[in-house]
């Protein structure tokens, strides 16, 4: 029997049954479709994200990376150096740390003994090196002498930083920081670093104590980097996901162009943001990427970063095809630009004209985009009805005004939150190398040292001296004011 043979109608009856099915049939198929077509779209829009038009990391661009899309208006100027750039290289010093003599003892020419004949002149080359690395090891001694006197005996006293009998100095503690939380390099290597270097041979117990032993000479520098952040003008606050053993942390940020503050917890939210205490307290500009918890703090002024929003703008202009986004981008690289050029002139702020057109065009490009945003069908008797994607965005936008558009109005104030970014990304860099932390106090040495690290380079402080002075109980100390 043909299952694809259409079936014999032998009257009416039949046949309206018949197209009753069909019809049932039909609509059943066409929602069907319908819903396949949707969760197509959905899966295309999730997989034409990437670092150019959302938040997702540049690692997870794999080998497919999109086409850049910078928004830096293309130089006149070639690359490489610029005519009249002063160049650099090494320079001769006046008093070498040694000299070598190569004497002439023959003639080039016939051979004759030069031994006993006079220098006319000398050439100079000099070589810049290192002296070969070699452990150093000092033995400290302490007198015992009996008093003629009282006849008691008395002891003299060991450095305070010579606490065993035997111990590594201040230097290797240092060494070792240094490439543990700023180079980033796991435990593994950095034994096999200074074996092939120093033939020191370090266990990974070591390790952990040395840096647990720095950790814990921070308490003052921690305290007073808090009270510099909450007298800061501006801060910025990030906080990204780090793993801990088997489960997912995260690292907060709250940071300035001086200073740097980490501090690690299993909550994202407010939990997390008022242990770290900053922002329960702050009263000055915070820029952030509107994740809602810090919109629960109400004594600060907020900011929104733009970086975020014209990947987001980007994103709806390619995925759906709508010509507001593109508008508002160019708007804003046009702000960004007038702000720029005043800074440049030393001026205070925007003139009152372009602070006018500004704003005017700013509202009429939001005003105008509501009519390209989709209005979806209420799926559900109850609840609120779904809104489109880029709805959320321009909602924000609009709503958030004066947030975005800070910058513009306050000269002194930032574009985007990319200096808290930059902060975090050191720390997801870490992970990457040398995996997640093993235990939350793990985590939390790292937190404590990569504050001091990030603060004292911001500062311009050479960052192997500052950990020599916090081994040797003088840690860097930020200013207040």
């Amino acid at each position: 029997m043909n299952d694809n043979k259409p079936p014999q109608v032998t009257d009416l009856k039949e046949a309206q049954l018949l197209i009753n099915q069909l019809w049932l049939m039909i609509n059943s198929l066409t929602e069907e479709v319908h819903s396949l077509e949707k969760q197509i779209k959905d899966q295309k829009g999730k997989l034409s994200k990437n670092s150019k038009n959302s938040s997702k990391p540049p690692s997870t661009d794999g080998y497919n990376k999109p086409d850049p899309k910078s928004q830096r208006k293309p130089s006149e100027r070639s690359s490489g150096g610029q005519p009249g750039h002063k160049g650099s290289t090494l320079k001769k010093v006046d008093k070498p740390d040694s000299v070598e003599i190569s004497h002439l003892d023959a003639c080039s020419h016939c051979s004759a003994s030069l031994e006993a004949t006079p220098v006319l002149a000398t050439e100079h080359r000099q070589v810049f090196d290192l002296p070969k690395v070699a452990l150093h090891v000092t033995e400290h001694q302490v007198e015992v002498k009996r008093c003629t006197c009282c006849g008691e005996k008395s002891k003299s006293e060991f450095p305070k930083n010579v606490t065993s009998n035997t111990q590594y100095g201040i230097n290797i503690q240092a060494i070792l920081t240094y490439f543990s939380q700023y180079q980033l390099l796991p435990y593994k290597r950095i034994q096999e670093m200074f074996k092939d270097i120093f033939n020191v041979s370090l266990s990974q117990g070591t390790i952990k104590n040395v840096l647990s032993r720095g950790s814990g000479k921070l308490d003052g520098f921690i305290d007073q980097t808090k009270k510099a952040l909450l007298n800061s003008p501006i801060n910025h606050f990030d906080e990204t996901g780090m793993r801990v053993d088997t489960g997912l942390h995260w690292l907060h940020v709250a940071s300035n162009e001086n200073l740097t503050y980490y501090f690690l917890h299993e909550s994202r939210g407010r939990i997390a943001i008022d242990e770290m205490g900053i922002l329960p307290d702050y009263q000055g500009y915070a820029m952030h990427d509107h994740w809602l918890s810090y919109y629960t703090y109400f004594e600060c002024i907020h900011l929104l970063c733009n970086a975020h929003h014209l990947r987001e703008l980007i994103y709806a202009s390619e995925q759906y095809g709508q010509i507001w986004p593109t508008q508002l981008i160019q708007c804003l690289l046009d702000i960004k630009n007038a702000v720029e050029e005043a800074l440049d002139e030393d001026l205070s702020s925007l003139t009152e004209e372009q602070l006018k057109e500004f704003n005017q065009q700013y509202d009429e490009i939001l005003t105008q985009g509501k009519a390209e945003i989709p209005i979806l069908v209420k799926e559900k008797k109850k609840g609120r009805a779904k809104r489109h994607k880029s709805h959320n965005l321009h909602a924000r936008l609009e709503e958030h005004k004066d947030e975005v558009l800070g910058f513009m109005n306050n000269l002194l104030l930032p574009f985007d939150n990319n200096l808290a970014e930059r902060d975090v990304r050191m720390a997801k860099l870490k992970q990457k190398i040398s995996g997640c932390f093993r235990t939350e106090g793990g985590g939390e040495i790292f937190s404590r040292l990569r504050s001091y690290i990030s603060t004292v380079r911001k500062q311009g402080v050479n960052q192997f001296d500052a950990l020599v002075d916090l081994f040797n109980n003088d840690p860097f100390i930020p200013s207040v004011n």
